[in-house]
């Protein structure tokens, strides 16, 4: 088997690029740097420019699936500029993608995109599946549905489309973590907000593993990757700080102050979403790291 990984050299995608390896999958993957194209055995670096509609068509040379997982940070503050960025990334590189399909002969019969579970209202109360018909007023759900229309269009191609739609993702170098763990390690660790928010994570290698499930089963549909263990904000800020045998002595941050400090990308920290993995379980993936306190120790 041979996929094609657009963002392969980010948190998800280095670690997707490892597990398929070692499933013995080979991977092409899109890069806009010249100089980290590489060619070896298993693993092909081809050249794209989204925003100028370059792509090397050399790329889908023998390839049966696409993994999408290009787009810019959401952790960079959201000035008007910015979030017109956040927003294009994800949707030129899925339309050039689209584009290239239409014009060549290929053997793509599955194309997996990224989304994310900020498309779901905030709430503290209410347990979200991939059945829920609301959507959230935000920013960054308007930007979700945008980014799953971009990946629909390729059912056009009589190609199955997944999305997942990604929670907190914790690794141990890149994402939330260690950001989240840098004040604790320094003493200065507080709640932000209420701290009765709810946070959907999942493990760096179940996200990847979620991915090579999806692909090895040409699933379809919209699946949640997150974890069966959603966490409130305080739980997870006190077991990081349990971890690293820190003390939790500083007030909450208020919301008010936050959204002073970060504008509206204090969403990112301040919404609530409970999100179900179960959807994902039923379909065979067995997580790896089930409780918070497990992934912590392996992470930190």
């Amino acid at each position: 088997m041979r996929i094609l990984i657009a963002g392969a050299t980010g948190l998800i995608g280095k670690e997707l690029v490892r597990q398929c390896h070692e499933a013995k999958i080979s991977v092409h993957y899109l890069t806009t740097s010249k100089p980290k194209i590489l060619q070896q055995e298993h693993y092909r670096g081809f050249y794209w420019n989204p925003e100028k509609d370059e792509i090397d068509s050399a790329a889908f040379d023998g390839i049966t699936a696409i993994v999408n997982l290009a787009g810019a940070t959401v952790a960079k503050r959201w000035t008007p500029t910015y979030k017109k960025i956040i927003l294009e990334s994800r949707i030129k590189a899925a339309q050039i993608l689209y584009g290239s399909l239409q014009k060549i002969e290929h053997e793509v019969t599955q194309y997996i995109s990224a989304s994310g579970i900020s498309i779901y209202p905030s709430s503290t109360q209410h347990l979200y599946n991939e059945e829920e018909s609301q959507v959230s007023d935000s920013f960054l759900a308007k930007v979700t549905v945008d980014w799953e229309a971009a990946a629909n269009q390729f059912e056009t191609l009589n190609i199955k489309v997944a999305k997942l739609r990604t929670g907190i993702v914790l690794g141990s170098e890149e994402g939330a973590l260690p950001k989240i763990a840098k004040p604790i390690k320094m003493g200065v660790g507080a709640l932000l907000g209420r701290g009765d928010q709810w946070q959907s994570w999942i493990h760096i290698k179940d996200i990847a593993g979620i991915y090579l499930l999806l692909l090895t089963n040409q699933c379809s549909g919209v699946f949640n990757g997150v974890g069966p263990s959603p966490v409130t904000h305080k739980k997870m800020i006190q077991i990081i700080a349990d971890h690293l045998h820190k003390r939790l002595w500083l007030p909450k941050i208020p919301g008010f102050m936050i959204k002073l400090l970060l504008g509206e990308m204090g969403t990112l920290v301040l919404e609530s979403q409970m999100v179900s993995g179960e959807k994902i379980i039923e379909a065979g993936y067995n997580f790896q790291y089930v409780n918070l306190e497990k992934a912590i120790e392996d992470l930190l």
